[in-house]
């Protein structure tokens, strides 16, 4: 089981705060650092001190972490052009020595699209775009060095471009394809994803989705096995009730709340909880969501009393 920390700095951190995080997670022996692509706070939040950009703070992590993987979980392709987008995943990628995984989405929280003054199409042509950006990204990078690439879609047209950089991994940087939408996200994820993840739901919900998955993988002759089937869940782990119940304050929820919708409990009480999701769903990879950076030593309980275990 890979155990990743995954973080919603939107919510309020700056660069430093992120860095300690990462490094703390590297120390610790996770798998991967990843975080957010958002803009806007959500939720009773300030924010403050504002928002960073998902990519340029990986850029800096690639330069101050040495062994963790760095990606998004997910990046909106409303944020970004196709073009520009690989351009920086393959420089950060080439910055961590082939550290680097894309998570893309379709993008959804209208608030932050007018608070930054990003275009928010309807959600069948944000799925559009998300397909042929997709498609563009993925073309780039494999296109053979000293060869060309073009594209005429419906909303970008890509025309003899030299495909540079490269990333240093081959033949691409996993990408990483999610949500529970029951048609198209399946079918993106069959054509162009290493992963496949499922965020906060329960899960059976998962393993239906896991399922949707599999079956549009073998509509387009691929291994369904070839995906990693991972989920993103809050965690909330302490030694004792005590610290399980300070945990919950600083997040402002309730116990049981978290307990039915994360993984929250004792490190025994989580790992069980984790061996429900593998024998059921299927599950190899984890993204723990860490709402209190400042929280290390939850960092630490995990990888020592919970992936300890497995």
């Amino acid at each position: 089981m890979d155990f990743r920390i995954f973080t919603e700095p939107q919510q309020g951190a700056d660069y430093d705060d992120l860095l300690r995080v990462a490094q703390a997670a590297e120390a610790a022996g996770y798998d991967a650092f990843f975080r957010s692509d958002h803009y806007l706070a959500m939720g009773d939040a300030s924010g403050e001190p504002g928002p960073t950009d998902a990519w340029l703070t990986l850029a800096g992590l690639a330069r101050e972490t040495s062994r963790i993987r760095l990606g998004t979980l997910v990046s909106s392709a409303t944020f970004r052009l196709p073009g520009p987008l690989a351009v920086s995943v393959a420089q950060v990628d080439r910055m961590s020595r082939g550290r680097v995984e894309l998570g893309l989405g379709s993008g959804w929280f209208d608030a932050e699209h007018a608070a930054y003054g990003i275009p928010f199409p309807p959600l069948g042509e944000r799925f559009d775009r998300l397909a042929e950006q997709l498609e563009i990204v993925t073309g780039l990078w494999g296109t053979l060095p000293g060869e060309r690439y073009s594209f005429d879609g419906a909303h970008y047209t890509v025309t003899d471009s030299p495909a540079l950089p490269k990333p240093v991994q081959q033949p691409r940087p996993p990408i990483v394809v999610g949500g529970r939408g029951k048609r198209r996200t399946p079918e993106l994820a069959a054509r162009f994803a290493s992963e496949f993840n499922v965020p906060f739901s329960d899960v059976d919900v998962a393993a239906e989705q896991f399922g949707r998955v599999d079956a549009a993988c073998r509509a387009v002759g691929r291994d369904p096995a070839e995906l990693v089937r991972s989920v993103a869940q809050v965690v909330c782990v302490g030694r004792d009730d005590a610290e399980i119940a300070r945990r919950a304050l600083t997040l402002g929820r309730e116990v049981d709340e978290l307990r039915a919708n994360g993984l929250t409990g004792t490190p025994a009480e989580v790992v069980d909880r984790i061996g429900t999701w593998r024998e059921k769903a299927g599950v190899t990879r984890l993204y723990l969501q860490l709402m209190d950076l400042d929280d290390l030593d939850q960092i630490d309980l995990i990888a020592s009393d919970v992936a300890g275990r497995l």
